[in-house]
């Protein structure tokens, strides 16, 4: 097969819908990096400043800029990796050009490693192998499910197994008004973090006025700690493009994208064959078509106005907030940006009812949540959990609890953005409500777990590099807090006093919080804030020392 030119792939992509980023990735995959002709053909070509462009490509962490640079060995060194072995890993790989990399979502099965387009996984560097995601375990607590009901039958990512779309035609059956008031009925809200009622949105979409309207997957899970979607996706891509075709009847929407973050590269395939089966079926591809955009490695990607701005082709800077991407998402138009987890969870909730929903929480919270448990913990992987299930029904009765010998410290709640939670306070139950009232949140609802042998210290101070290396810059609280918190938990700058340092801390956090851009600069304090509030003698030791 002959290789393209430049001409050629810039005529492939130059009129799909959100071009930049498939472009950017044909150049990518032909020369193995982004080279300053194949820039100067991808500005050309979609007509784009120089300047503007090389801006774009160069905030993204895997677009390589060397020769080769896409197949040098990218190793996570995310904070369980870095308890499994990753920065080991990493400095017996720099022979060939390893880079480290930022949690890649595999958190159940350390140490991840991105060659090209594999991912393999092990403990040591002479002993990686390719392997799948995990299949999520039967559910230790017999709990009906909704999410997974049924994903662990054999084969279920094959439409001949999935199943003929019943809730895409239930509530074809229904008006797009009725569908909406079962969602709202249900009480389904956001999965992804933010916690918006669905309904709720779904509507806002469809009675906004112009178009065309569309519907935006955000499956960015770029959260340390969380990897749920990635089995929802890699396990059961039909339930997530049946809850889009939905959600594009509910609200009149004719374009969707699926944003699938960088390090998922096997997932990428198994979406674009769930597509092209569902629209051969004609589920998809007539009135509401389906694309998926691959990301190239940014945290705040995350965040729908960035995620919205990357797709546009735009520097993914977050977005200033009013107007909201209900009336003015993509491309200014009327947008529903639901997580995987959300729109997974909308066909059984069409199939089965609001109430059957409601129904499967616990002392009255509604539904359902998959939690992803890492660390040091027994039996690690995604659970899904209903709502309102006390935290340590999960850790020391689902997961087997702490490792042998030890004992659980403290756990992180959603993902690394709600801070720690430890001591008496691992007594909350999974919900909102409860979590909330100790100072965290449940948010996407990656846990990870901490056992007696972590510095806690030493924990906060990897969770604060994390936060600085994704801040995206925009908003100097964010920019400059994060960096300046990573020094502290470093040891290396601030006040040599404990009273000091605390409430020097404290300051940078609530500055950060009080005038951040986005939920990256209003999230990071929570890391102090709980390492202050739980750890007091262990940061005395941290300045003192």
């Amino acid at each position: 097969m002959s290789v393209p030119t430049d001409e050629e792939l810039v005529a492939r992509f130059r009129d799909q819908p959100a071009p930049l980023l498939p472009l950017l990735h044909a150049f990518h995959d032909r020369d193995g990096f982004l080279s300053d002709d194949a820039i100067r053909a991808v500005a050309k070509g979609l007509k784009t400043p120089l300047a503007d462009l090389y801006g774009t490509v160069t905030f993204y962490h895997h677009f390589a800029r060397v020769p080769e640079g896409l197949h040098a060995p990218r190793v996570c060194t995310g904070p369980v990796c870095r308890m499994r072995g990753g920065p080991e890993i990493l400095a017996a790989l720099r022979r060939e050009g390893a880079v480290p990399m930022p949690c890649s979502g595999r958190c159940d099965e350390p140490v991840p490693v991105l060659r090209g387009h594999t991912t393999f996984r092990g403990t040591t560097a002479d002993a990686l192998v390719a392997c799948p995601s995990p299949l999520p375990p039967p559910n230790p607590g017999g709990v009906e499910e909704c999410v997974f009901g049924g994903i662990r039958e054999p084969g279920r990512r094959s439409l001949s197994v999935y199943g003929d779309y019943a809730g895409l035609r239930a509530a074809q059956a229904k008006t797009p008004e009725q569908v909406i008031e079962l969602l709202s009925e249900s009480k389904l809200a956001g999965r992804g973090g933010a916690g918006f009622p669905t309904g709720a949105k779904w509507k806002a979409v469809r009675e906004a006025p112009g178009g065309p309207k569309a519907i935006v997957c955000n499956a960015d899970e770029g959260e340390p700690g969380c990897f749920k979607d990635r089995a929802i996706m890699d396990y059961d891509p039909h339930q997530l493009l049946e809850g889009m075709a939905i959600a594009a009847y509910a609200t009149g929407a004719t374009l969707g994208f699926i944003y699938l973050r960088y390090e998922y590269p096997e997932t990428l395939a198994i979406l674009e064959q769930a597509i092209a089966e569902a629209e051969a079926a004609g589920h998809l591809g007539g009135a509401f078509t389906v694309h998926v955009r691959r990301g190239a490695g940014a945290y705040i990607c995350g965040e729908e106005g960035s995620l919205l701005n990357s797709l546009e082709g735009k520097h993914p800077f977050p977005r200033n907030r009013p107007p909201f991407p209900v009336t003015h998402g993509f491309r200014d138009r009327p947008t529903a940006v639901n997580n995987v987890e959300t729109l997974a969870s909308v066909p059984p909730i069409l199939r089965r009812g609001a109430a059957w929903y409601r129904g499967l929480g616990r002392n009255g919270q509604a539904g359902t949540k998959v939690v992803s448990l890492s660390g040091d913990i027994q039996r690690p992987g995604n659970y899904e959990v209903p709502l309102g299930l006390p935290l340590r029904t999960l850790l020391d009765e689902w997961a087997g609890g702490p490792l042998p010998g030890r004992r659980i410290q403290a756990v992180t709640m959603a993902g690394l953005s709600g801070g720690f939670l430890a001591g008496d306070d691992l007594d909350v139950t999974l919900d909102e409500p409860s979590i909330r009232s100790k100072g965290s949140f449940l948010g996407a609802a990656g846990i990870m777990v901490f056992d007696d042998s972590r510095d806690m210290v030493a924990v906060a101070h990897e969770a604060m590099e994390f936060f600085a290396h994704e801040s995206c810059g925009k908003c100097f609280p964010c920019r400059i807090g994060t960096q300046r918190l990573s020094e502290r938990l470093a040891g290396d700058a601030g006040p040599r006093t404990v009273g000091d340092w605390r409430d020097e801390v404290i300051d940078i956090g609530k500055v950060m919080k009080s005038t951040s851009a986005c939920g990256l600069g209003i999230a990071a304090p929570l890391v102090t804030d709980s390492l202050l509030r739980y750890f007091p003698d262990e940061v005395q030791r941290h300045v003192e020392g």
